[in-house]
């Protein structure tokens, strides 16, 4: 049939297409040339069939069927025969079909065409879907494929065509094992198959095309056999591996299957046969059940493949390695984790897998070294899980070799094994390449710390490098690395500190220096690498702290407990380090910390305690501690520690291998005495066989170290025979001999296995010492704890934060590749987030500080004075075209570190500490060059307004310049010059278009970082770090003030006077920082308690030296406190009141020039405090704080207008009066300077009246003088109220109220204003005549002492003129009234006036003396008549009656006196007023006369 019913070509039609392709080349061959040969195939057949008998038929055997060259053409006839008269396919066996094919492979009688036609045919029987997978028959079939194919045998002819029949074979055996039959082969074909394509592939005698493309079909089948551990189940195969007699135990058997296979080669019966048991079993082609392959197959390919790694193998060359190697990195790719469910497995790969490839890693071939780093990754990252100990050991291997070549760092695998790869086999012999694997106990336990010598790596270098480093980066690749390190091995009392090793290479490793010469390629290559898996690392924890992470799991040790280990680790490392040092200050240190004696008690004693510390701890110098356990004094514990050895029923041969693994036998022949009498004894009490003494111990101890010596030192030249060694022990045991088979045991036993001490061998058996050591732990230690947990990231981020930015930011300063900066931004921004995240500001501030340094931004030295710098127009935009502006817009990666800074403190605010120094130091240097937003320049005033910083002063100005009359404004347009405009005096620079664009840069880049932003984010801080920023301000203000003006104070020389000093020039860097913390702390009143100190330091350091600044800044400083002063006052607590008097006296300190230059602050500051929060102002006290601050502002005309406004806002009635008993001497002692000023202006106006300016300016001072001297009065009219609202007696309120008042009217009744003269007057004349000054008897002489006497006084001196005389007429009257009333009218008790009437006319004749003007001399006569004639009146002065009244005695004496005063001045005038004789009034009657009712 040509067809089958689906269209495609049948099947029967593709068998004979194959047939006559086969039967065509074999004709071609002389064999089969014949036309006319006659076949034989089934003439017996058809004879017996038909009843016949033929000769010979019974000499026809089966073993010669398929030899003889009729047999192969016939089977191919006879299928022929049978697909003609078969009705369907299926009916023909498959084994049928492919018996002829089969038999062509299998005969050596074939050639290399027939072959290759037949293995063709199969393969098309393979693609043509010939083997159903439900053919019942398909076993057999495939299992007849494998055992021919395996076994093909032909007449090799020209290498090429063998060639083609080599792979023809690789085709087919894939073929069948990879197409979807081959799960149905047996574990025999399998191997089979596997070791045909493995025999081939290390032909080296067959061309490399073959050799590749049979490694390529090894890959093949290893993935498809691998790739079924999968879906077996481990258990289940695991007991089948058990019941298969003929598999061999795995890594038990160091001899190779595969060393005996061969390919076909150029004999012409020769034929590729395998040594394999498992291949040479006989294939049961009648077996109706047969299990799948599995795990025996897997077994021995894994077997083969570790075997042919041994590098101390002869057999197998790098060659084959490399292939071994190959195929075990497929192996273990395509197995993964799951391969290590399978124990079998699994002990091949730790045990004699890792070995070798540990041992290869060695090699100094490329390409091994290359292959095997690959494969141990491999191994790595899929058995990580039991590989806890061998990883340990590689990584530190790892980290040895990438040391750098000065470091000389110890070994842990030994020197490179030379270029062949070969160990010598007597590793003990000198001048051999030996492996000196070292266990990681034994590794340095701090740098610089003793240690067991071991031999020195060679370090790597070059491409070598980068390949180690590669595979560091695979190995540590998954997320949970470092905390697998961190858990496993730096919380491990007995493992290596590989987490703090690698972070250390790691981050050396980033810079140049570490590797010791100039800076190569590869090393570039290398810093990159260290640099990225760094990132990695910092990545993986970032990663963790944003995405929910899975808990510690309960099956490990808890997190505490190995935290608490980690902690008692760093304790015993450096107790071993002072005891390999020193063992008595050792001693010292453990029994400090806790760590030996602390469990003492009956039944353990300090010798024992001390004993299982040296027994336990690894990290002992093995040589120092047998030296110290040996000594005399320490004798009990050295009982102590053989006790701790558990002896029983074990031979004396390993009783003292254990004991002297734990420490190295000391060299003095009686510290050896010491400890094998201590083992006799232990020993003996453990009651061994055929030992009858402790003697006996003794001596037979001493036998087995010497027979361990003689056998294995290689300078002994004889050995000692077991004849010797019995020879040697007669008669010991007691007086008897151990038995024959006693001593031949402890002889084998020191001969088949060396008694190893510490430190001792180097070489090939140190290493099997070594590695055996490393498994035992490693069944102890367990798996490897596995959790991508953060609960250890804190503790890992604190111990490696620094080194990390620190290589980060060398990276970022130094590479130009745009991926290791990306990596570096982004490495940046994860360790902000870390720090943010774990709370760690210093990590923070450490960030910030190597990116700030990374900007250019900052400047070490910044001008006090402002260069002039070039300003241009940009799209309508003025732009300053600064130095740094142009150096920052052509730096990129200056401008990237900003950005990225700004970014990161953009919300993370919290974290930052002393960082803030650094981002106010770049702020500062962006002000200085006109590079900050402007909403970042401004001052806030007290007038409602705000202005820019200057950057420049005037230079034409002096330096403290006079009064103003238009207030702050003034100043600052006086100082300046906006922060953009230039000086007109200096020559302007000019910008090129470069500078524009970088300028242009520049300020996008400061935009993109959003300053302003940060700025508003700070008010918003917590109290910590806002305190941290006010206090970085006042820090770098303090800097810019206080120590510029120590260092102008230290280059004046020392005999210069205090004043010589020349203040410091105008610095906006002050003034910008100083309003920066002002405004953090007046947007921040929650927090004013604790940051007022800080600034109030810094203010109070200002205005104590504020002759020696600039007008501006001290300005500021004066409004500075004045708005805090604002925020005191409406803060809760009540404490805070002082702070606000406190900074009053400081600026009531002030010296007047610098008082009067700032008074205009101060009272506008002043005025708001008194109207918003009037209750901050209540005693006595605080009054006159305020109030002495009001009355410094005087000399101001701003601040006096508007002070005066202030006090008279107070006095008057209405809601903001505020005059009280204990502030009323303040309120008039202001009122008395207001007024005291308009005389002082009447005077300049006198004595220059040529000035225009000056009438509008004295005219609104004198004005104030007279309105302070009204609002005198008034306070006069309410001085009874408010005494009696307190239940103030009239004494005291006249003599601390009323008496201030009367003595200020009476000292401005003097001044020099016209205005307030005659006002005071006035006043004065009002308050002492009328009913508000009610005077005690005992103060009236206080008045006439203190208020008119010093009066009449400063009138009597003054020059006369028409405004003196009428003073002075003013002045007689009021005196002369003012004694009416308190000397007459109210004199009620008849008191002496005498001496105060005295006191009177003296000044009435004085003043009559000096002036002699009509006017004046009217007024006295006038008024002293009046008082005459009241005081006559009231019997007071009277005439003497010396006949009638002779004894009145006292009133004719006031008389004469009167008299003689008058007669002075004018004479006669007594006895005018009355005369001598007068008729004497009744002593009852007194008349008085009313005082004048015109004023004077």
């Amino acid at each position: 049939m040509a067809t089958s019913q689906d269209g495609a070509v049948s099947p029967g039609h593709i068998i004979y297409s194959e047939i006559l392709s086969v039967t065509s080349v074999m004709r071609k061959n002389s064999r089969w040339s014949s036309s006319m040969h006659t076949f034989y195939t089934k003439d017996s057949a058809l004879a017996s069939n038909l009843g016949l008998r033929r000769p010979g038929s019974i000499n026809v055997s089966t073993p010669q069927q398929g030899s003889r060259e009729e047999d192969l053409m016939s089977g191919f006839e006879e299928l022929k025969r049978s697909l003609r008269s078969a009705q369907d396919i299926s009916s023909i066996s498959l084994a049928d079909i492919l018996a002829p094919f089969l038999s062509v492979i299998r005969s050596p009688l074939s050639t290399g065409p027939i072959t290759s036609a037949a293995l063709s045919a199969l393969h098309s029987f393979f693609f043509c879907g010939l083997f159903l997978k439900n053919d019942p028959s398909v076993d057999v079939a495939l299992a007849a494929v494998s055992s021919s194919v395996c076994h093909c045998k032909f007449e090799a002819s020209d290498s090429s065509g063998d060639e083609v029949v080599l792979l023809r074979i690789l085709t087919v055996i894939e073929d069948c094992l990879c197409g979807g039959w081959g799960a149905r082969l047996g574990d025999i074909e399998v191997c089979e198959m596997l070791e045909t394509v493995l025999a081939t592939c290390v032909q080296m005698r067959l061309g490399e095309a073959l050799r590749r493309s049979a490694e390529l079909t090894m890959h093949k089948l290893v993935r498809t056999v691998l790739s079924k551990l999968h879906i077996l189940d481990p258990v289940s195969e695991e007991k089948r591996l058990l019941v298969i007699p003929s598999a061999p135990a795995a890594g038990t058997d160091p001899s190779l299957p595969t060393q005996a296979v061969e390919p076909v080669s150029g004999d012409p019966v020769a034929a590729s046969q395998p040594v394999n048991p498992i291949a040479e079993s006989p294939q049961d082609t009648s077996r109706t059940h047969k299990l799948d392959y599995g795990l025996p197959s897997i077994v021995e390919l894994l077997r083969v493949l570790v075997n042919i790694l041994d590098p101390h193998d002869r057999i197998h060359t790098d060659s084959t390695r490399l292939l071994a190697l190959g195929v075990l990195n497929t192996s273990l790719e395509v197995s993964g984790p799951r391969l290590g469910d399978f124990p079998t497995l699994r002990t091949m790969i730790l045990d004699h897998g890792c070995k070798y490839l540990f041992q290869l890693a060695q090699s100094d071939n490329p390409s091994i070294f290359q292959l095997t780093l690959r494969t141990i990754s491999t191994m790595m990252n899929s058995m990580r899980r039991y590989l806890k100990l061998q990883q340990e050991l590689f990584l530190a291997y790892t980290l040895d070799r990438l040391a750098p070549p000065v470091t000389g760092k110890p070994s842990r695998l030994g020197t490179p094994v030379p270029r062949s790869g070969l160990f010598s086999p007597r590793s003990s012999s000198p001048g051999s390449h030996t492996s000196s694997l070292e266990l990681p106990e034994e590794a340095d336990v701090e740098k610089g710390s003793p240690t067991p010598n071991r031999p020195s790596v060679v370090p790597a270098s070059g491409n070598a490098r980068d390949l180690l480093l590669d595979v560091l980066s695979q190995i540590s690749s998954h997320p949970s690395f470092l905390v697998e390190l961190f858990s496993n091995y730096d919380c491990d009392i007995n493992a290596e500190n590989l987490f703090d090793r690698i972070i250390d290479l790691l981050t050396k490793g980033v810079y140049t220096d570490y590797y010791g010469e100039p800076l190569q390629f590869s090393y570039l290559s290398a810093q990159y690498l260290c640099l990225d898996i760094l990132l990695t690392f910092i990545n993986a924890m970032a990663t963790r702290t944003a995405v929910p992470y899975p808990e510690w799991p309960t099956s490990y040790v808890s997190a505490e407990e190995l935290m608490q280990r980690k902690s008692k680790k760093r304790l015993i490392l450096a107790g071993a380090t002072r005891f390999n040092s020193k063992p008595k200050t050792g001693l010292a240190f453990l029994e400090e910390n806790g760590l030996i004696y602390h469990d003492l008690s009956d039944e353990i004693t300090r010798p024992q305690s001390l004993a299982k510390f040296l027994k336990s701890s690894t990290r002992l110098d093995k040589k120092l501690l047998g030296d110290f356990i040996s000594k005399p004094e320490n004798i009990d514990v050295l009982k102590a520690f053989v006790g701790l050895f558990d002896f029983r029923e074990k031979p004396i041969a390993d009783a003292m291998r254990e004991l002297l693994e734990t420490f190295r036998l000391p060299g003095e022949a009686q510290q050896i005495s010491r400890i094998t009498e201590t083992f006799a004894e232990i020993y003996f009490a453990s009651k061994p066989a055929e030992i009858k003494t402790q003697d006996a111990v003794y001596v037979l101890a001493y036998s087995v170290i010497m027979l361990n010596t003689d056998l294995h030192n290689p300078q002994v030249r004889k050995r000692m025979t077991v004849e010797d060694y019995q020879r040697n022990l007669r008669g010991v045991n007691d007086g008897s001999d151990f038995s024959t088979e006693y001593l031949q045991a402890v002889y084998d036993s020191i001969r088949r296995q060396e008694i190893v001490m510490p430190e001792e061998h180097t070489g090939q058996l140190g290493f099997e010492f070594a590695w055996k050591e490393l498994l035992m732990r490693s069944r102890q230690s367990g798996e490897l704890m596995i959790c991508n947990s953060p609960v250890f990231d804190k503790e890992i981020f604190r111990s490696i934060w620094k080194p990390v930015i620190s290589a980060i930011t060398f990276a970022f300063m130094t590479f130009d590749d745009d991926y290791i900066i990306e990596r570096a931004i982004a490495g940046f921004r994860q360790c902000a987030t870390l720090a943010g995240y774990f709370q760690l500001p210093e990590v923070f501030d450490y960030v910030v500080i190597s990116l700030s340094q990374v900007t250019s931004l900052l400047s070490e030295n910044l001008p006090s004075e402002v260069p002039v710098y070039p300003v241009v127009e940009v799209e309508g935009q003025s732009i300053t075209v600064s130095s740094l502006a142009v150096g920052f817009g052509a730096h990129l990666k200056g401008q990237l570190a900003a950005v990225v800074l700004f970014n990161i403190m953009n919300g993370n605010g919290n974290a930052i500490r002393e960082g803030w120094i650094q981002v106010f130091e770049i702020l500062l240097n962006l002000f200085i060059h006109s590079l900050l937003p402007t909403r970042m320049l401004q001052m806030v005033d007290f007038f409602g307004g705000v202005s820019m910083i200057p950057l420049r002063g005037n230079s034409g100005q002096p330096t403290r310049p006079p009064p103003r009359n238009d207030g702050l404004l003034s100043t600052l347009s006086s100082y300046l010059m906006t922060p953009y405009s230039s000086s007109q005096d200096n020559p302007v620079p000019s910008a090129s278009d470069a500078d524009i664009e970088s300028t242009l840069c520049a300020l996008d880049c400061i935009s993109t970082c959003r300053l302003e932003e940060l700025y508003a984010q700070i008010m918003q801080l917590d109290l910590e770090p806002l305190v941290a920023a006010v206090r970085s301000l006042e820090a770098l203000a303090y800097e810019r003030t206080s120590t510029s003006l120590q260092h102008e104070s230290d280059d004046t020389p020392a005999d210069s006077v205090e004043g010589s000093l020349r203040p410091l020039p105008y610095d906006p860097a002050s003034v910008f920082l100083l309003e920066m913390m002002v405004s953090i702390v007046c947007k921040t009143p929650e927090h004013i308690e604790e940051l007022w100190p800080i600034v109030f330091e810094h203010l109070s350091l200002l205005l104590k030296f504020s002759r020696m600044y600039s007008v501006l800044l001290v300005e500021r400083a004066v409004v500075s406190i004045m708005r805090i002063c604002l925020i005191l006052a409406a803060a809760k607590p009540s404490q805070l009141r002082d702070q606000i008097y406190l900074s009053f006296d400081l600026l009531g300190g002030l010296p007047p020039v610098v008082a009067n230059s700032v008074a205009e602050q101060i009272i506008s500051g002043l005025i708001l405090i008194v109207q918003n929060h009037r209750e901050v102002v209540s005693s006595q006290t605080e009054w006159n704080i305020v109030l002495a601050l009001i009355r410094s502002s005087v000399s101001n005309l701003e601040a006096a207008r508007a002070s005066f406004d202030l006090i008279q806002r107070l006095i008057v009635e209405g809601s903001e009066r505020c005059i009280s008993v204990d502030n009323i001497v303040g309120l008039v002692a202001v009122l008395d300077d207001f007024a005291s000023a308009a005389g002082i202006a009447a005077e300049v106006e006198q004595h220059a009246r040529r000035r225009p300016q000056s009438t509008s300016t004295s005219s609104s001072v004198i004005d104030r003088g007279q309105k302070a001297v009204d609002l005198m009065f008034e306070i006069l009219k309410y001085i009874p109220s408010l005494t009696e609202s307190r239940n103030e007696s009239r004494d005291r309120s006249r003599r601390q109220l009323t008496l201030p008042v009367l003595v200020s009217l009476s000292r401005q009744s003097t001044s020099a204003s016209s205005e307030v003269r005659h006002s005071a007057l006035s006043s004065l004349s009002r308050a002492i005549l009328g009913p508000l000054v009610v005077v005690s008897r005992t103060d009236i002489a206080e008045v006439f002492q203190r208020v008119l006497y010093p009066l009449l006084e400063v009138l009597i001196a003054a020059p006369g003129n028409v405004e003196t005389t009428e003073s002075r007429l003013r002045a007689s009257v009021l005196l002369c009234k003012a004694f009416m009333r308190f000397e007459v009218s109210d004199n009620v008790t008849g008191e002496d006036v005498t001496e105060c009437w005295m006191q009177v006319l003296d000044y009435l004749g004085r003043l009559m003396r000096i002036d002699q003007s009509e006017q004046l001399s009217e007024a006295v006569h006038e008024s002293l008549k009046n008082v005459i004639l009241v005081m006559h009146a009231a019997g007071m002065l009277l005439p003497p009656l010396t006949e009638e009244r002779g004894d009145l005695r006292n009133e004719g004496q006031l008389w004469r006196i009167t008299q003689d005063k008058i007669e002075q001045f004018i004479p006669g005038f007594l006895e005018s007023i009355v005369p001598l004789s007068p008729p004497r009034p009744s002593s009852v009657e007194l008349t008085t006369t009313s005082a004048p009712t015109t004023e004077i």
